[in-house]
């Protein structure tokens, strides 16, 4: 029976690891997999992470404007319940939160 598994993440670095966990490890279609925002605000999540942080020298100077609306909500569809586990195992690797499914 097919189900929804859905993760909020505190980072976008975070969500966008648990992605690539699931289509290169775990073999499930990206075309199953949907990255949006919690809200209706552009957001990055809601701490700095990877590129959103502070530059070190020799980079360019750092900015300070990441959108920092809300968490970042992934959403997996599945058809096998089976694979529920190995998905909220990637959830869980990547400190998702409120995770529902």
């Amino acid at each position: 029976m097919p189900t929804t598994l859905k993760a909020k993440f505190d980072t976008r670095r975070e969500a966008e690891m648990t992605v690539e966990r699931l289509v290169q490890e775990q073999g499930i279609d990206r075309k199953n997999i949907l990255i949006a925002t919690d809200g209706d605000d552009n957001s990055v999540g809601s701490e700095q992470a990877g590129a959103d942080t502070a530059g070190e020298d020799p980079t360019p100077q750092s900015r300070d404007d990441a959108a920092l609306a809300g968490k970042i909500v992934v959403s997996v569809d599945i058809a096998d319940d089976a694979r529920a586990a190995e998905v909220k195992a990637a959830f869980n690797e990547f400190d998702a939160s409120d995770v529902q499914g």
